[in-house]
């Protein structure tokens, strides 16, 4: 863990892409979790031929995947490869484009798949919207995280402009946690960087007192969330700024930050011939009986990274 009471050293501030980096400011009960996809969002997105409006809001909760599973384990306290559990997105829509869009992280490892309606989506023109793409839609975050208990989740509708507002709604209505979040895309010809800052009051920062949705005043709160949101779509994406340096341009005048590495990040897709002849070896033999091709093989199409696997059960 570091203490940016001062400016940070750049030769020693390596935290750029595929890391996540934790911060807190403890004068102002809040944390902060920073992150920039490069890499790993490529290789999540080469899977499969996404046009540009699904690469772009793939890539948007692929980042808030990051920022929120990043949550799991406090980070400071759960080392570099964050706390054990997963966490997972899920959109789904009942007159949208887009049927399904998932994305889960666990431990530093990131997955993410979309399901859409390529001419509904080519009648959409070039920019849709959110509404446009999910239509009647809702947002469901799931932590599954034994230590704290096993699994719990969160539904909220889809509404607004961007899935980082729905996912600050989810955190204001399911866990009654003010949080903020910015969300960053570009595309570059064939390659896309993403990046993201979440700030949130902390819960511990809460014992004792009354929660801040009943309270009129919560100036501690409101003067990270003003300087939070300062930060630029560019400067999000600056590939030569570091994200400590980030942390230093919009805190550098209080009187404490903590910066802590969090998690490398990596496309984590769990699909292995191992694992579904596990699953597989679940099923009676008559329903296995039933899958099987002309090869005797069961065919196994992994949907996150493309892949069809024979699996010989």
């Amino acid at each position: 863990m570091t203490d940016l009471a001062k400016q940070p050293d750049t030769a020693t501030s390596e935290t750029f892409a595929d890391r996540l980096l934790g911060a807190s400011i403890p004068a102002r009960d809040a944390r902060l979790r920073l992150v920039r996809l490069d890499d790993t969002l490529a290789e999540i997105l080469a899977a499969h031929n996404y046009p540009p409006a699904i690469r772009h809001v793939l890539a948007e909760a692929l980042v808030i995947a990051a920022l929120v599973g990043g949550l799991i384990g406090e980070g400071e306290d759960a080392g570099d490869d964050g706390g054990a559990g997963q966490m997972t997105i899920q959109a789904q829509t009942k007159a949208g484009v887009v049927k399904l869009l998932v994305c889960d992280y666990r431990q530093g490892a990131l997955r993410g798949y979309a399901d859409f309606d390529a001419e509904g989506l080519a009648e959409l023109g070039a920019n849709p919207s959110l509404a446009a793409l999910f239509g009647e839609g809702f947002l469901a975050i799931t932590f599954d995280v034994p230590e704290r208990g096993g699994r719990y989740q969160g539904i909220v509708p889809l509404e607004g402009d961007s899935l980082a507002e729905a996912c600050e709604r989810y955190f204001q209505q399911s866990e009654q946690v003010p949080t903020m979040v910015r969300i960053a895309v570009r595309a570059e010809g064939t390659r896309t960087l993403a990046a993201g800052l979440l700030a949130q009051h902390l819960p511990d920062g809460e014992v004792g007192r009354e929660r801040l949705h009943v309270r009129q005043n919560f100036p501690e709160w409101e003067h990270v969330q003003v300087m939070a949101s300062s930060i630029r779509h560019e400067e999000l994406l600056e590939e030569d700024i570091s994200l400590e340096a980030l942390v230093w341009r919009l805190f550098h005048e209080e009187e404490e930050v903590r910066v802590f590495p969090g998690a490398a990040l990596s496309r984590g897709c769990r699909c292995s011939v191992e694992h579904y002849e596990s699953v597989l070896g679940r099923f009676p033999e008559a329903e296995k009986a039933e899958m099987h091709d002309e090869n005797g093989d069961i065919l196994v199409d992994c949907a996150f990274c493309s892949k069809v696997l024979a699996i010989a059960v």
